[in-house]
């Protein structure tokens, strides 16, 4: 249970369901939900288990600041897909942002953040990652995006290297991690 192997079999399962979205329109109001539930999941186990050791244990501290400020981006169109009628115009847009700027992480994570975490942690400490990463995305399916807690936007915050987090209520976080 790699956590770098199980983030990359996530980024393979998104890949084929943004195939089926854009190819099999039909098919749309039931895999919209899915894509939604799966990435905040998959993004909510990063941040809360993967992005603080990758900070702290494999000196990866750029890397983590700058996939926080894209899963927050990728949060927001999200949550804006989750609301367009799958059988408009404006969901094909939609869809394409969301497709574009989730690849765009998914090509720079894979390329950067991850390589560096297999070379500088060790099996036994990838594999303890990798079963708190299943065990956090577990708890997370099925939520759905602009959803977080305090807690979780907290850990967002940390994660993208935002000062005086701690003092934010709920909707400050939000707006900072926005900007």
């Amino acid at each position: 249970m790699d956590v770098v192997d199980l983030i990359m079999d996530d980024h393979r399962e998104v890949e084929r369901l943004f195939d089926e979205l854009k190819n099999q329109p039909h098919k749309r109001p039931l895999l919209t939900p899915v894509l939604c539930s799966l990435l905040v999941a998959h993004s909510r186990a990063e941040e809360a288990e993967v992005y603080p050791v990758a900070k702290s244990d494999a000196d990866e501290t750029d890397e983590v600041e700058h996939s926080q400020q894209e899963h927050a981006e990728a949060e927001q169109l999200l949550v804006e897909l989750a609301k367009t009628d799958t059988e408009s115009a404006e969901y094909e847009k939609v869809l394409g942002k969301v497709i574009d700027s989730v690849t765009h992480h998914v090509k720079e994570e894979e390329s950067k953040l991850l390589p560096g975490m297999r070379s500088r942690l060790d099996a036994p400490r990838r594999a303890q990652l990798g079963e708190a990463f299943v065990t956090s995305r577990a708890k997370h399916l099925g939520d759905m995006p602009g959803h977080a807690t305090r807690e979780e936007l907290l850990q967002q915050a940390r994660n993208a290297g935002i000062s005086g987090a701690s003092s934010m209520n709920r909707d400050q976080l939000a707006k900072a991690l926005q900007s």
